[in-house]
């Protein structure tokens, strides 16, 4: 074998699909439910909006970004996450003038510079929703619950919920004040990565998983302690209302999430269904994004999940019910003169709708009887040149081996009337 895919870029074969159709066909169903429209943006932007939008000190942008100059010496970026994206789009096409709430929803490819490991790749896939210009706590709740309700309809029974909110910007600049207080006596004892941060953005350090840094940081000062009265409230309302929707929570003050964009509620969805608590999915408010790019002051909050991880969740549950590769019917030929005439039947049959086949290995009768058995024809028609004399063809019925002739005019209809009375 001469050539591989690049590290970290991974295939999805016709194996893996149907767990991804799964998720993806929930996503799409669940969606426009809550109201939610699609939208597609492009795979790479200036590099520009997500310096900006996501936060230049953050590890997304320092370290992990596929950034490149194209033949113009124009500086570009592979988009590592879609809501910087979202809000470029919701201002370059002046959605703030057209509606005065947007709910949008996405699904494609993300790519980051990171060491692959099990469901992490350089180039992943995230489905997420955002909802641009209101600032109302029910539309917190209704985002959580949206992206919980995505996993417990594919079968996921042991959802949880961590939040926390980390307040306005205001909020923050006194408690980073203290938190760099506290932390600075413990400086030496941090990863270098949070040594760095303590001078360049203490917040991360929150977000950090070295276990020295974590059970520094359990001891320190929350930022819950440090809201203002509206971004209290505003918190206060959110779990009222995630109350109202019978979701249960558990408050994490260092949950403070990777990006720079975000404000007041941040929360991740879980499951312990194979008894680890992995995040599937992450979001919360970011209030002051649509301003930064120029926009006028807008409220949103939005979440993304990432699919490889919750493919291989389901792979291992085995719990999801997928669309599996079925035929609704095979059409077996004889010879070159039985296919020309069987090439049409199969045309006619897919414009129905039938999931349909025709030997294009040139198998024996018998050979291409099991094909047919092999990928779960309903039906299995026969033409030989006997039955094309007479203008005739064979159905099987290949859940109880009966067989009928049938006039070649009646064919579509017969095989519908069988598939149907299956």
């Amino acid at each position: 074998m001469k050539y591989y895919a690049p590290k970290g870029l991974n295939d999805i074969t016709p194996d893996d699909m149907p767990y991804w159709h799964a998720v993806e066909s929930e996503v799409r169903a669940t969606m426009p439910v809550y109201g939610y429209e699609e939208i597609r943006t492009p795979m790479m932007e200036k590099t520009e909006v997500f310096a900006r939008g996501v936060g230049e000190e953050t590890d997304v942008v320092e370290k992990e970004m596929y950034t490149f100059d194209d033949k113009g010496g124009r500086s570009m970026t592979l988009r590592p996450e879609n809501t910087a994206s979202v809000v470029r789009a919701y201002l370059e096409h002046k959605y703030y003038g057209k509606e005065e709430l947007s709910k949008w929803y996405y699904l494609g490819p993300m790519f980051r510079y990171e060491a692959p490991q099990k469901g992490r790749s350089r180039q992943f896939h995230q489905y997420g929703a955002e909802a641009i210009g209101s600032n109302d706590p029910a539309l917190d709740a209704e985002m959580i619950n949206l992206a919980t309700d995505i996993l417990t309809s594919l079968g996921l029974n042991e959802v949880g919920l961590s939040l926390n909110s980390i307040g306005c910007p205001d909020d923050r600049e006194e408690y980073i004040e203290e938190l760099v207080e506290y932390l600075n006596p413990f400086k030496e004892e941090l990863c270098e990565d949070c040594q760095a941060r303590l001078e360049t953005n203490p917040l991360r350090i929150l977000d950090c998983k070295n276990q020295a840094c974590s059970s520094i940081v359990e001891d320190g000062p929350e930022i819950t302690d440090y809201l203002c009265s509206e971004c209290r409230d505003h918190f206060k309302n959110v779990k009222k209302y995630l109350d109202q929707l019978n979701l249960s929570y558990t408050m994490d003050p260092n949950l403070v999430r990777g990006l720079d964009y975000y404000t007041k509620t941040v929360f991740e969805v879980f499951s312990s269904d194979l008894g680890a608590q992995d995040a599937l999915v992450g979001g919360g408010r970011y209030d002051g994004l649509v301003e930064l790019f120029g926009g006028d002051p807008t409220p949103a909050v939005g979440f993304a999940g990432g699919i490889e991880r919750l493919v291989l969740l389901l792979e291992e549950l085995e719990g999801v019910e997928l669309k599996k590769r079925e035929l609704d019917v095979y059409l077996a030929t004889l010879d070159r003169e039985t296919k020309r005439r069987g090439l049409k039947l199969v045309q006619r049959l897919r414009n129905s709708g039938f999931k349909t086949e025709i030997d294009y290995l040139e198998k024996s009768l018998q050979g291409q009887l099991g094909y047919a058995d092999r990928y779960g024809a309903d039906v299995t028609a026969i033409l030989g040149p006997q039955e094309l004399s007479e203008d005739e063809i064979t159905l099987r019925d290949m859940e109880t081996g009966e067989q009928t002739l049938v006039p070649l005019s009646d064919f579509t209809e017969k095989v519908k009337n069988l598939l149907e009375s299956e």
